[in-house]
């Protein structure tokens, strides 16, 4: 365990894959008494509770509410939460996709201090990249007050990146967010070449995985630029050349990367403005679970 101050007590709604790597990172790094809520069964060291509602919370109060429920429960689960956090104070970090902070303060009741962030999967090993926004009411100081506390969680989870603007999210999702997508299907389809060339599938596998885990190990401990690293690989007139002319004619890598960011970012700006709808509206019913 760390020998740092431990962390504050936490309300942590929505306790799947991508809430629990959190979670278990935060234990690790020592946490105050905290609560976890989702319907199916948790076991949690003592003092954390588990709990199956918001409606079994009683007067627990958390310094900080860890949203990471399905951004289209939010419209059910913000109503609940709203009370929670307006008699606690508590600074509230989402990590639902596409809520802006100014949708998410409206629903919670106002005058929250809201932090929006976006893990990727590679958090659930600790080497994700946590890509977060505060409006300009919370500082600048990602050293101390809100967004220092937002950074030490956030990085249990890998690297944490602070966005200058709102906006800036959603071409940073189609990259970070989106980006481990990418990766395995690059995987996935070396494997299937790999298999169609003669390889027995277990090689094709082992050398489709390794050649590509290798080859981030390489971009992670070397501060040379990626391109530098790619030449380095490039013997003239030799066979990566030769792949690499495939690969890199216009019509193919270049503008096909090009065009599936933009396509990313756009439908992250679209699922934003579907969701800010979605939060506008009145609820129909009052719900007493969530995830």
């Amino acid at each position: 365990m760390s020998t740092s101050k431990p962390l504050p007590s936490l309300l942590l709604v929505g306790a799947g894959k991508m809430g629990m790597a959190m979670f278990e990172g935060w234990l690790a790094d020592g946490l105050a008494p905290s609560v976890a809520v989702r319907p199916s069964p948790l076991d949690l060291p003592a003092p954390h509770r588990h709990l199956a509602s918001l409606a079994e919370l009683g007067g627990f109060r958390p310094q900080v509410v860890v949203i990471a429920v399905k951004p289209q429960k939010a419209a059910q689960v913000l109503p609940e939460l709203a009370p929670i956090v307006q008699s606690s104070g508590a600074l509230v970090i989402s990590v639902m996709a596409g809520i802006d902070t100014a949708s998410l303060d409206r629903a919670l009741g106002g005058g929250v201090s809201c932090i929006r962030a976006m893990p990727n999967t590679p958090a659930a090993i600790g080497r994700g990249v946590s890509l977060a926004y505060a409006p300009l009411g919370l500082g600048d100081d990602v050293r101390r007050g809100p967004r220092a506390l937002a950074t030490r969680l956030l990085a249990a989870c890998g690297d944490v990146v602070w966005l200058e603007e709102e906006a800036q999210m959603d071409p940073a999702t189609a990259i970070s967010g989106c980006g481990p997508a990418y990766v395995f299907l690059l995987a996935e389809l070396l494997e299937a070449a790999a298999v169609a060339h003669g390889l027995p599938a277990p090689i094709a596998r082992q050398l489709a995985r390794r050649t590509i885990s290798g080859s981030g190990g390489l971009l992670d401990l070397r501060s040379t630029d990626a391109a530098e690293l790619r030449r380095a690989v490039t013997s003239p007139n030799g066979v990566t050349e030769r792949a690499l002319a495939v690969l890199m004619q216009p019509r193919a890598w270049p503008a096909a990367i090009d065009a599936a960011i933009d396509a990313a970012a756009r439908r992250s700006a679209e699922l934003a403005d579907e969701l800010s709808r979605a939060l506008a509206a009145p609820s129909p019913r009052r719900v007493t679970r969530d995830e």
